[in-house]
């Protein structure tokens, strides 16, 4: 069964919440122990489940901006 642009957009709307939440965490953890911000920015970066979002979410984009067969 194939996914429906609806899908793919309610998808989107869920994984960018849940990235954006996750950041936040990081953020937070990180300020909390008070490391530099530089720290923070590395971490965040380097961060794999962070990566792995921004991946599925391009592949989401992607598959959204092509046209339905």
């Amino acid at each position: 069964m194939d996914a429906t642009s609806q899908d793919i957009q309610e998808s989107i709307e869920q994984l960018v919440a849940y990235r954006d939440r996750l950041r936040q965490d990081v953020i937070a953890m990180g300020q909390k122990l008070k490391l530099p911000e530089s720290k923070i920015d590395r971490t965040l970066a380097d961060h794999p489940e962070l990566t792995r979002l921004e991946e599925v979410l391009g592949q989401l984009q992607s598959q959204l901006a092509q046209p339905e067969a």
